[in-house]
Order: structure tokens, then sequence, then C-alpha cells
């Protein structure tokens, strides 16, 4: 990378500064939700740079490794990923002068792979063989950024380890309890990491807030539900082993919904509520308007709008 070497810690910490994540949008929901059903809100994470609240995990993990000295401008980040990580990874290393190198896959969107291409990122990709999804899928490609990760002046992103995820989510809680009052009884979201759930959780109670919490996986792999992961089209979620950053004990219910009910939601949420989602945010507003209407008329259920829509168009979604 041009210049990566001339990049000191007051650039690095300033270029940190300016960029611009959180502060995103709460909406709520009106058409999709039935009479005598609770209030259901959006956190539109889609205002995030790259357009999904990966950003904000990538800004933690990059901004600790360089506080720290993990790495240092001109060395290499590895990571696997689905695409929005990796986009969000590629952006902030692209602002500090660090090369990054993706371990994905042709299951993901391929305006993902691209995204991730464009902000200067090194995309490897392991096939899939047109099985989607899998566990199977998801060790290859995770083997493959390990072993990438042992070479010399190269560093391990650990998306699904690294302690500065949880408090890079933290603020997203803060925001939603800050534009509600603290009027919140549920808060529900699909898991890949576990990170952003647990990560919001922290941040509404460091505002006195303490909702339920329910995590949400789709039927198709249901995981933390039976015990049997599987082949799915939700991205970034549900990633065949069990979420590393998932508290059990301050998360005990898990609900599943069928991903043709999350893609079906998707195409609801565009042509009914203006909103163009990916599939992850189609699973966590499903289970919200069912928790909306199990709880009734009063209740305020929240969850994420994970990522823009945008990056699924190439695909048959909104075919």
């Amino acid at each position: 990378m041009v210049g990566a070497d001339r990049v000191g810690p007051e650039d690095w910490r300033a270029a940190l500064a300016a960029v611009p994540v959180g502060s995103t949008p709460l909406v709520r929901l009106t058409r999709l939700v039935p009479e005598g059903a609770g209030e259901v809100w959006l956190k539109l994470e889609s205002g995030n740079p790259t357009g999904s609240y990966k950003d904000r995990l990538a800004l933690a993990i990059i901004g600790g490794a360089l506080e720290r000295g993990d790495v240092a401008p001109g060395d290499r980040l590895v990571e696997y990923t689905g695409g929005s990580t990796g986009t969000a990874l590629a952006h902030v290393a692209a602002k500090v002068g660090l090369h990054f190198t993706a371990v994905s896959s042709d299951a993901f969107a391929p305006v993902k792979l691209r995204s991730m291409a464009a902000y200067g990122a090194e995309v490897i990709i392991e096939p899939s063989h047109g099985e989607g999804i899998t566990p199977e899928l998801i060790a290859r490609v995770r083997d493959r950024a390990y072993a990438l990760a042992t070479e010399p002046g190269s560093w391990y992103a650990d998306q699904f380890g690294n302690a500065d995820i949880r408090p890079g989510y933290a603020p997203m809680g803060t925001e939603i309890a800050e534009a509600l009052d603290g009027r919140l009884d549920v808060l529900c979201a699909g898991v890949g990491t576990g990170g952003a759930l647990m990560g919001a959780v922290d941040g509404l109670e460091s505002e006195g807030c303490r909702p339920d919490v329910v995590a949400l996986e789709p039927t198709e792999s249901p995981l933390l539900t039976t015990g049997t992961g599987g082949s799915h089209r939700v991205e970034g979620i549900a990633v065949g082993f069990v979420p590393p950053f998932l508290d059990r004990d301050r998360v005990p219910e898990v609900r599943t919904v069928d991903q043709s009910d999350a893609l079906a939601m998707c195409r609801r949420l565009a042509a009914e509520e203006g909103l163009l989602c990916g599939p992850s945010t189609g699973l966590n507003v499903v289970a919200a308007i069912r928790l909306a209407v199990e709880r009734g008329e009063g209740s305020v259920v929240a969850t994420f709008g994970v990522d823009a829509g945008a990056k699924y168009l190439d695909g048959d979604l909104f075919a």
C-alpha cells in the first residue's frame, strides 16, 4: 500500500476518529405491524459507511489492534468473512494503511465480494459447490484464514473471539435506549458471533434499560435450539458453531425463523415500508413482529436493520 510505512500514530488515530460510524436512525415500522400489537422499532445500520453494523466491529478491532501494537501500518490483516465484516474491515484498513486479506466463498452475495475488492482487499474464494452456507464450508474458509494469518507480517482479526468487539457494539444499545427514552420490553436479533446482540445489551443496560433478549437463528440451521446446524441462505448468522459472545444466562431464549419467511419479509419491507434490507434483517423483523403480537398493545420491541439490501440485488432476493 503506497505510503503505508509513513502512516504514524497521529495519522491513523485521526483517520479512525474521522470514520462516521454510529448515530444511525431508529425507525418505527407502521404498515407491517398488525393492529393490537406492540411497537416495532428497527435500528437502521445501513447508515454506516459501508452499509452495515459491521463497521462498528471493524473500527473496534482495528483501533484496538493499533493501540496495542498488535499491528502497524504496512502489516496485513486476515479474516474469513461472508462479506459485510470483510467490507467493513477493508474500508477501515485502507484508511489506516493496513493490507487486508479476506477469505470468503461464492456462497455469499457477489456484490459483497466485489465491495471488499473495491476497498483494496485481496479476496480469496473457497468454492461452495452449490451447497450454500454449510458448517463444512465455514470450517474450510476458517482454516484457510488461520493458515494465512501465521505468515510473517500478518495478524488474524478474529471476529469470533476478539475482546474488542462486544464493547465496540455497545453504542448501538446506548443509541436505542436514548431514542426510546428507555422504553423497551424486548430486543431480538439473529446471531453470528453474538457480539452485536450482547454489545447492544451492554449499551442498553448502561442506560438503565434491561429488556428481555431473544436470540434468533434460521429454522434451517437450528444449532442453538436443536444442536444441529444446516445449509441456509441468511448470510452473517448461524455459522455452524455456538456464537462465542452469546451469554445464555442473559439470553435464555432462542427462536427460529424460516428463511423463506425472512426472504419474504425483505420484499415486504421494501414494498410496504420503503426499507431495502438484507435477509438477516428480514429474519429479525419477522421475529420482532411476532413478539410484538405476543406482548400486545403498549409493548415495545426493537431489532437491528443489519445492512443495506442493495448488496443483494444481484441475486434472486428481489427478483
